[in-house]
């Protein structure tokens, strides 16, 4: 009789413990990103520069100036020179190592312009990101995938563009991710032929 009863208190506990409560809606938050204002301010980053219409398949698609927030052709930005074009995300492990190469070669006296396109990454998360590697190029960020999807991104990244100054785009195969100054210097000459 004793375990009847011992049996009998565990299965009303149960009971209980699983009962569906009403605790009114449940509401999950991700955890606050960075302050945006902040984080660009702390990154400092070189402004997007814009000019000639650029690359016609990026006409018309806009795109976040990432150094200050406004709203850029990326067509324009991206128009009237040569220049590489290194598109990265913040979970992208590589793309840590190689930005600051980027930076590196973009410094040099012989160097096309360098512009980043950061693409599944909250703004906040790529501003710190930049200002965590220390890199200041000029950026812009690909909120709802639209460059993303223009330029027929690859599947993995960093991926790297060589956009001429007649607007052609050409994808960077070999390396696919840049070791050295020394890689992508000979990636873009070799492009430019």
């Amino acid at each position: 009789m004793r375990w009847v009863v011992v049996a009998v208190v565990l299965v009303v506990a149960a009971a209980i413990a699983l009962w569906p409560r009403d605790d009114g809606p449940v509401t999950r938050t991700a955890p606050p990103g960075p302050d945006v204002a902040d984080a660009r301010a702390a990154a400092a980053l070189a402004d997007c520069a814009t000019g000639t219409p650029g690359p016609e398949g990026l006409r018309g698609v806009t795109t976040t100036c990432l150094g200050t927030g406004e709203p850029v052709d990326a067509a324009a930005a991206l128009g009237g020179r040569d220049l590489l074009l290194n598109v990265w995300a913040t979970w992208c492990e590589p793309c840590r190592a190689e930005l600051p190469l980027l930076a590196e070669y973009a410094a040099g006296a012989d160097a096309v312009d360098v512009v980043t396109l950061a693409v599944q990454s909250p703004q906040g998360d790529a501003l710190v990101f930049l200002g965590g590697v220390g890199v200041k190029l000029p950026t812009l960020h690909d909120g709802d995938g639209a460059v993303a999807r223009a330029l027929r991104l690859p599947v993995g990244l960093p991926a790297s563009y060589l956009v001429r100054a007649d607007g052609t785009i050409t994808l960077i195969s070999d390396p696919r991710v840049f070791e050295s100054v020394e890689e992508i210097r000979a990636a873009v000459d070799g492009g430019l032929g």
